[in-house]
């Protein structure tokens, strides 16, 4: 198929997503209006704005003594020593030695000595040594750093019931040690911590758009925090003080399977007052409090019922006392804190909707009222301990840890869970292994595990994309992003369209930052999700949807207003803490009472995180340890570069900048060096005019009324040309994994060898359409061939050679939701290629073939994919940036009618892939697709009138489709 493209463009920042515009802070106006739609079910109503005509402020910076100081100024040093006191370290070559060998490096005590023994033999000569003598002296200079030093401490608990008279169990006999940090002094360094300067929350507030469309953020824009700002107040003796949210998270974590079963139970603590992009990225924002102690038994006990209370008594009791010193702040103002509690990461499937719903653990596919704590009190009171357990999941002999605390509802304060909820729970445990049992009860165990099989060959026959670049079967956030291609097919239509409501669903709730019309576009997903998820009551795969986590789905609107984008409190943040604060301690102790040694680990790490950010707080960190020296020594500044080549998506910490693309620092060895050695090597014979062309339209980006291209006058190029095997794109993606700015970087490859294997190209979108102020319109898809560099006219030109594809329809698949694409040809056949600057380029785009119903040969590999089939889903699922530009990227104008043909797939005489559309074609006919974009005349087949049909699939004769 032949596309029609305009010329693109230079790559400017409105092609790019932006970070989005300072919201509005509620008028009164906009407040009542508020209140009169949302705020009578989820809000505080009218009391909390003045008049119209008052004016005041809320939230302002003042001193250790409660005095206002300028709100523009700093935040005040941890210490008052000169910049260049690097305490307890003599230099900063012994800092960043000391972070480098322990943080990073992760050294063993043997190894750092057989470094520091290393280094000290080539300075001998020079009558100098290393900064640490040993690793003695390493870890007794960390330990005596100031900052970060908040002590651990244990108490010890046990069974003081009834035992029996003999035989008593082990578990009754056991004394239980608990080792935890003072929680009130971990949040006093967070809220003193001055990297979180401009990323900390003081007052709960409202965003709105210029629509007037209120925005759900971070913890602090959410209902919640609103409505317990306004209880605070109703206290004279509160006003002042300064509100904290407590966001609590605990949760096993195995470190050995094979030797022993050893698992822990770390507490993490955080609070609502930092954004959520700073405690998705942690940024020290996510502390480790302590080990819970979670008792086990013989099998011969595991049941019994007074060991399973005990343990759940000895888990809220244990959260209690370590949450102790903060019971006073709850009603009595410390200087700086005042303090609730949210409960995260709770056994949701258990607790959540026999806690905080009224649904019945057997009616969940139903709706359902909330329960409120006098309603529970009231059922303690009157009914037996066995129905209340049975009949309410309630169990009367335990008493939960925020009873003993003032403004922590357990019932209320049970936030959402994307990872074990939606992640883990609807998707895999759910929708993935229905599928399976679908394939089973329909074509029998056999036949389903080929389908199975063949399923497995398409996931991998996926071409590696910029954000990951393999597919693991227990990764399920990778198999979220390329399952429903792989199915379709396989699967009837209704089962492709429950899984794309569900992931849309998914996508939509894990958004950096949710509007009002994004509830009402997850509300649509949800309802599209329950209309087509009754496939499977009606193959006879499920008889029921009483799922807690399917039933989560429900709150998650009502959530969401309540706590603010579920993306800042899933367990998934904890999740990743594990490896840090557990994993890797774990590993680098001796594994003797190895839990000693981790709290002693976990120490070390805060302490050299403390010092970091206190030498960047008083400038002494701002260029690298070479460069300091250098400007000691000479004066010189430090030097820029290019981007370096790194993962294949890399999290750019930092604030907010504009989005750009730069080619990686070295060009490759070897490579083409002048124009007629790089056309052989694309095979592209034309290439030397597409070079004039392209400097053509370079020297007259801003003349709209040039003379056309001549290559006959044009000036052609015969200097040298640099080849580089990627680029990297760095744009503003909030809801993925990046920075606290937002930030993302992901590279983009175009080599003739990956990591020593075959060739990879990537796909990109290229901004087209000048008109548009967003980068989620105008978007064209290309494959990139090359990525090559010149000097013309005493320009540096970045440029691409790119392969481009053309949308098949105007619309999106019905059943998927994506668009779909398809490579673009010439007249004559040949690829439709061309020559852009880099600066054109969005983004990677990720291509997934249209595979239809038959099985794919073995020999489709993620390497050749590209080149053997014919059309292609843009996948959304990608990632969260990838979803939005999917979902608004509009169309370009292309081709009017395309004309594809493809061969018997049995008839030796042709070479091309018989996979058109994802159909092959059956003998002894061809399958012409002529897909209309407009009611236009026929452009590319005007010398077969007989093709002017819509949306057909056109049968010919052998013969004729010679002709």
């Amino acid at each position: 198929m032949c596309m029609l493209h305009p010329r693109p463009l230079r790559n400017h920042r409105k092609f790019h997503q932006a970070a989005p515009a300072p919201l509005c802070s509620p008028s009164p106006e906009r407040h009542n209006e508020d209140d009169a739609l949302h705020l009578d079910k989820n809000g505080p109503g009218d009391s909390f704005m003045p008049d119209a005509d008052t004016y005041v402020q809320l939230g302002l910076k003042c001193n250790i003594n409660g005095d206002s100081i300028d709100q523009n100024s700093p935040p005040p040093l941890r210490t008052d020593t000169l910049p260049t006191d690097w305490t307890p370290y003599e230099s900063r070559v012994a800092f960043e030695t000391a972070e480098f060998l322990f943080t990073r490096n992760q050294m063993s005590a043997g190894q750092i000595d057989t470094l520091l023994d290393l280094w000290a033999a080539t300075l001998i000569q020079y009558n100098d040594s290393p900064p640490f003598a040993s690793h003695h002296d390493l870890y007794d200079t960390i330990d005596s750093t100031p900052l970060g030093d908040i002590a651990w401490e244990s108490f010890s608990m046990s069974y003081k019931g009834v035992k029996p008279a003999e035989n008593v169990p082990p578990w009754m006999k056991a004394t239980y040690e608990v080792w935890f940090r003072d929680p009130r002094l971990l949040i006093h360094n967070i809220l003193t911590n001055p990297d979180f300067d401009g990323e900390i929350e003081y007052t709960p507030y409202r965003d709105y758009d210029d629509n007037n469309q209120r925005c759900f953020k971070n913890f602090f824009s959410s209902d919640w925090a609103w409505k317990q700002a306004d209880k605070i107040a109703e206290d004279p003796e509160m006003h002042g003080s300064t509100f904290v949210p407590l966001i609590v998270g605990s949760d096993k974590t195995m470190v050995s399977v094979a030797t022993g079963h050893t698992e822990y139970h770390p507490l993490y603590l955080s609070i609502g007052n930092v954004f959520n992009s700073v405690r998705r990225a942690h940024r020290n924002s996510l502390v480790l409090v302590g080990f819970l102690m979670i008792p086990t038994t013989t099998k011969e006990h595991a049941d019994d019922v007074d060991f399973q209370n005990f343990r759940r008594q000895l888990f809220h009791s244990s959260l209690a006392n370590i949450f102790k010193s903060l019971k006073k702040n709850m009603t009595t103002p410390d200087i700086q804190v005042l303090l609730s509690g949210i409960v995260m990461g709770w056994c949701l499937k258990y607790v959540l909707f026999n806690v905080s719903c009224l649904n019945n653990r057997n009616a969940l596919d139903g709706d359902g009222l909330l329960w409120c704590q006098e309603h529970t009190d009231l059922l303690i009171q009157e009914l037996q301990h066995k129905q209340l357990w049975y009949e309410y999941s309630i169990v009367g002999d335990v008493v939960p840890f925020t009873n003993d605390f003032a403004r922590a509802d357990i019932h209320e304060l049970l936030s959402p869970d994307l990872l074990h909820q939606i992640i883990k729970g609807t998707f895999k445990d759910h929708l993935v292994d229905w599928v399976g049992e679908y394939l089973e009860h329909t074509h029998g165990k056999a036949r389903a595990a080929e389908i199975q099989d063949d399923i497995d060959q398409r996931i991998a026959a996926v071409a590696p994309f910029a954000g990951f670049s393999q597919w693991t079967g227990d990764d399920s956030k990778a198999l979220m992003k390329v399952y429903l291609p792989a199915i379709r097919g396989h699967v009837p239509q209704d089962i492709i369209r429950a899984f794309s409501a569900f992931l849309d669903f998914c996508y939509i709730v894990r958004c950096e930052a949710l509007m009002e019309d994004d509830l009402v576009q997850l509300q649509d997903a949800l309802d599209r999700f329950h209309q087509y998820h009754e496939v499977f009551k009606t193959t006879g795969v499920r008889l029921t949807f009483s799922l807690p986590c399917q039933h989560s789905l429900q709150h998650y609107a009502r959530m969401i207003r309540l706590f603010g984008a579920p993306n800042g409190l899933c367990s998934s943040i904890t999740e990743s803490k594990h490896i840090k604060a557990v994993k890797e301690p774990w590993r680098r102790s001796s594994r003797y009472k190895a839990l000693g040694q981790m709290l002693l680990t976990n120490q070390r790490l805060d302490k050299i995180a403390a010092a970091r950010s206190d030498f960047e707080a008083r400038g002494m960190l701002h260029r690298s340890c070479v460069s300091d020296a250098l400007q000691m020594l000479k004066n010189v500044n430090e030097p820029q570069h290019q981007t370096t080549e790194g993962k294949a998506a890399d999290i750019i910490d930092g604030p907010t900048v504009e989005a750009h693309v730069e080619l990686a620092t070295k060009p490759i060895l070897g490579g083409a060096r002048d124009v007629p050695t790089l056309a052989l090597a694309l095979g592209l014979p034309e290439f030397p005019t597409m070079i004039q062309q392209f400097l053509y339209n370079q020297l007259h980006l801003t003349d709209r009324e040039h003379a056309a291209f001549d290559p006959a006058t044009a000036p052609a190029f015969m200097g040298r040309i640099l080849i580089y095997s990627s680029v990297a794109a760095s744009f503003y993606a909030p809801s993925d994994l990046s920075g606290t700015g937002g930030m993302r970087r992901e590279h983009i490859r175009a080599t003739t060898s990956w990591r020593g294997g075959p060739a990879r190209n990537d796909c990109v979108f290229i901004s087209m359409n000048d008109e548009v102020s967003c980068g989620l319109d105008g978007l064209a898809v290309a494959r990139v061939s090359c990525f090559f560099s010149l000097k013309y006219r005493a320009k540096y030109l970045q440029c691409a050679v790119v392969q481009w594809f053309s949308y098949v329809t105007d619309s999106r698949d019905p059943d998927t939701g994506m668009y779909i694409v398809a490579p673009s040809t010439n007249d004559n056949g040949t690829p439709d290629v061309s020559i852009i600057h880099i600066d054109c380029i969005f983004r990677a785009a990720h291509l997934i073939p249209v595979y239809g119903n038959n099985f794919i040969p073995r020999e489709i590999t993620l390497h050749n994919s590209h080149n053997m089939f014919h059309a292609f889903y843009i996948n959304k699922y990608a990632d969260h940036h990838a979803f939005e530009v999917g979902q608004h990227a509009a169309l370009l104008p292309g081709p009017k009618y395309y004309c594809l043909f493809t061969p018997n797939p049995l008839d030796t005489h042709f070479t091309t892939p018989p996979f058109v559309f994802g159909m092959q074609v059956k003998p002894p006919h061809f399958i012409a697709y002529i897909l209309l974009r407009t009611s236009l005349c026929l452009q590319h087949a005007s010398k077969t009138p007989t093709f002017h049909c819509l949306y057909s699939f056109v049968h010919l004769p052998l013969s004729l489709a010679h002709k």
